[in-house]
């Protein structure tokens, strides 16, 4: 789901050479572009799909007393015409609980995302919770997975629109750390520091920790910045390998 992120940071870098050799050309447009199967993600140019209407998610019968609480979270595109489409499980609550929500997913009507005003196909996820007091529930778009801007040229060239000697790595895609509890009313996770090796494609190499959570969250803020996408650090407009820290959001189930 981070194919789009390379062709993203391929114009980025192509722009950037460009000026090098083009000191008296005009600042380049860098559009978000979409991944191998023409799906966008949730970005600076691509609004979310919203909910227009859906159902309430029946509460299972006859479900075990330890499946009483709990929550469904599922990945999908909601295609240019709002069609929910390749919806997978990310986090399961039994097999009952799971069918429900896919198929109160697919009853809804979805307004599709836009790129410049054209609906075009987007991933996002969609969280069902199913509480205690077997309340009704709907499904919640998420938005976890997302295209970030570009550094603003001003970052990357100087006032003559020459590269700077150095620039570091920028997060173009960024992936919000797992954290499925909907029912803890004071939350205690903030952010997790971790440090990242940047290759020159922009791939993460090595990933580390450096101001962690514990309760098992280290391992799930590192399993996010491995899917994480840079725009490679730089020395006088080549890219380099180079090491930088990212902030790790949660996500907010």
């Amino acid at each position: 789901m981070v194919n789009s992120v390379f062709a993203f940071a391929f114009l980025t870098l192509t722009a950037l050479n460009l000026a090098a050799q083009d000191a008296a050309s005009p600042g380049r447009q860098l559009h978000q572009t979409p991944d191998q199967d023409g799906v966008y993600y949730a970005g600076p140019e691509v609004t979310p799909p919203r909910l227009l209407r859906t159902i309430y998610v029946p509460y299972p019968d006859g479900v075990p007393a330890n499946k009483v609480e709990g929550m469904t979270v599922l990945a999908m595109v909601i295609d240019a015409n709002g069609i929910p489409a390749n919806i997978q499980v990310l986090h399961g609550h039994g097999d009952t609980f799971d069918r429900a929500s896919i198929e109160t997913v697919k009853k809804s009507a979805f307004e599709p995302g836009k790129l410049a005003g054209k609906p075009v196909p987007v991933w996002i996820d969609v969280r069902v919770v199913f509480r205690a007091n077997f309340s009704k529930t709907v499904p919640e778009i998420l938005i976890t997975e997302r295209d970030l801007p570009p550094p603003d040229e001003s970052r990357l060239l100087d006032k003559h629109h020459r590269p700077l000697p150095y620039t570091p790595p920028y997060v173009i895609h960024s992936v919000d750390a797992d954290f499925t509890d909907p029912f803890a009313k004071h939350p205690y996770v903030q952010e997790a520091i971790v440090g990242v090796l940047v290759s020159k494609d922009g791939m993460p190499k090595e990933v580390r920790v450096q101001r962690g959570l514990g309760f098992g969250l280290d391992q799930k803020a590192k399993a996010a910045v491995s899917r994480y996408r840079f725009l490679p650090a730089t020395r006088k407009g080549s890219p380099i390998e180079a090491s930088t820290e990212v902030r790790v959001d949660f996500a907010k189930f």
